[in-house]
């Protein structure tokens, strides 16, 4: 189901290529839709950030149209990773850890690791919203859009193997195989 939230990237990323950028940024917000009303649909369910950025991506796709002007769509990436870092961080000062909440069920981790998969998460999406902002501004439209496509999910990768660097190296990882193996011996 991951793949899918890719969908609408590529879809303005192929129409960009065809037709520029005010006719990507139609291409996205109809993607978006048909995305969101398939899964109501079929119904699955709709996480707080496909829903998220479902909105943020008709709100400034929208602007991007009315005002015909490129500058509220290249902002949106990095409104939707900015609003992820203070999430996550927001989440540790009200007591919420949102990234044991998503894996706490598949791992068993000691509290301060918790911590600090929260806020190295934290950093890594508020430093992939200013790359965001940095390309915008400094590059070509064209280059911004191939950042786009592949720079988010690179970071997002990276960020990642990040993850299970720091696990694997720290020994939570193979404490946890040997945790599955005792709850299931076969």
């Amino acid at each position: 189901m991951q793949l899918v939230e890719f969908v609408p990237i590529l879809v303005f990323v192929a129409v960009y290529y065809a037709f520029g950028i005010f006719y990507a940024t139609a291409a996205l917000m109809a993607t978006v839709t048909v995305q969101i009303a398939f899964l109501k649909f079929t119904q699955r369910t709709i996480s707080g950030q496909m829903k998220f950025t479902f909105w943020l991506s008709l709100i400034f796709g929208g602007l991007t149209l009315i005002l015909h002007d490129r500058t509220f769509i290249q902002w949106k990436p990095t409104i939707v990773n900015w609003a992820m870092a203070g999430l996550l961080l927001g989440g540790h000062f009200a007591k919420r850890n949102f990234i044991e909440r998503m894996l706490g069920h598949q791992l068993k981790l000691p509290p301060p690791v918790w911590t600090r998969l929260n806020f190295g998460w934290a950093l890594g999406f508020f430093v992939a919203g200013a790359l965001n902002l940095y390309v915008a501004r400094n590059y070509s439209e064209a280059f911004w859009v191939n950042y786009k496509l592949i720079g988010g999910v690179a970071i997002t990768l990276f960020y990642a193997l990040l993850t299970a660097a720091y696990l694997g190296f720290g020994g939570y990882l193979a404490d946890q195989s040997r945790t599955d193996k005792a709850d299931n011996p076969l």
